[in-house]
């Protein structure tokens, strides 16, 4: 059985376990994959202390601190269930991930982040990963010399656009509304003449072969369906957290995040705490997110002490 079990392997996640390695605590962290949001970030040019700009190399950063530490890392776990039980007067936690493997800990950190949130129309799932996806920075180059469709006005929608415009022959980017992403960056994408903005829209469905070949979408005005030829697709309009494995132990709010205790970052539930985007704190930033993690682990070292 661990001291401590994290959950996730971006910024708040390393954050947490530099401490809790410090401490000599026997620490684990069970990760679907290593990085995280900000990995998948071109540049990262708010980041104390950091001038490499490289969202991957911050987090390549953070996970050799973390080995260097002798935490032990855990790739391509998917935690699926976590419950508590009492065992000789102390509560333990056991979590268990999508093939029936089960792990224990006296103590429990989520910092699970987020996913991309689904446009939910069809074609999405037939095509995920044939055309459809969710990471720009990871795909951008498999596009080149295609027509592509961003699908968001946020600033990751935006910045997704810069980046696919330097491989792509044509990059349409669709917004429902208006743009919510910075004005600064917007004003630049209109001057390129690879991209074009395309607004009042709804998608409605996804078409191809063995790969994409098409976007339909509907004009919110006129209600006209119109269809994109387009090879790729990259939906940006969000993120959810991922808290169903934990949703029956710890309070979440009406977004899906964790409720924590601000001073110590503990949820509803003693002994588990949270930490970084999958939490209910106003602001996301990958700063406050490390914070975040560094203040759960300095509250989990006092807990498992206290046991």
């Amino acid at each position: 059985m661990k001291d401590v079990i994290i959950i996730g392997g971006g910024i708040a996640s390393f954050s947490a376990a530099i401490y809790l390695g410090r401490q000599k605590l026997d620490t684990l962290i069970l990760a679907s994959e290593s990085g995280g949001q900000i990995s998948q970030q071109p540049e990262v040019q708010n980041y104390v202390g950091f001038l490499e700009r490289d969202g991957a190399k911050l987090v390549a950063n953070a996970r050799k601190q973390v080995e260097d530490l002798g935490v032990k890392i855990e790739e391509g776990t998917h935690i699926q269930k976590i419950k508590s039980e009492e065992r000789n007067g102390q509560e333990i936690f056991i979590l268990e991930d999508g093939n029936g493997f089960k792990y224990e800990a006296s103590c429990v950190i989520i910092a699970s982040g987020k996913k991309p949130r689904m446009l939910n129309i069809p074609g999405e799932q037939e095509y995920m990963n044939k055309g459809v996806t969710y990471c720009a920075v990871c795909d951008a180059p498999l596009f080149g010399g295609k027509d592509v469709a961003v699908i968001g006005g946020g600033n990751t929608g935006l910045d997704w656009a810069h980046l696919l415009a330097k491989y792509a022959n044509k990059v349409y980017v669709l917004v429902r509304s208006d743009i919510r992403g910075a004005q600064i960056t917007y004003e630049k994408l209109k001057s390129n003449p690879k991209i074009e903005f395309i607004f009042s829209i709804d998608p409605v469905k996804i078409t191809g072969n063995s790969f994409v070949d098409g976007l339909t979408y509907k004009d919110r005005k006129t209600s006209e369906e119109k269809t994109l030829n387009v090879q790729g697709i990259f939906p940006a309009i969000g993120l959810v957290p991922n808290t169903d494995f934990c949703k029956d132990l710890v309070e979440l709010n009406q977004w899906g995040e964790i409720v924590i205790e601000p001073r110590t970052n503990m949820s509803s539930h003693k002994g588990i705490f949270a930490a970084g985007d999958v939490t209910d704190v106003l602001e996301k930033q990958a700063i406050i997110a490390a914070g975040q993690g560094a203040l759960a682990a300095l509250s989990a070292i006092k807990y498992v002490e206290s046991k």
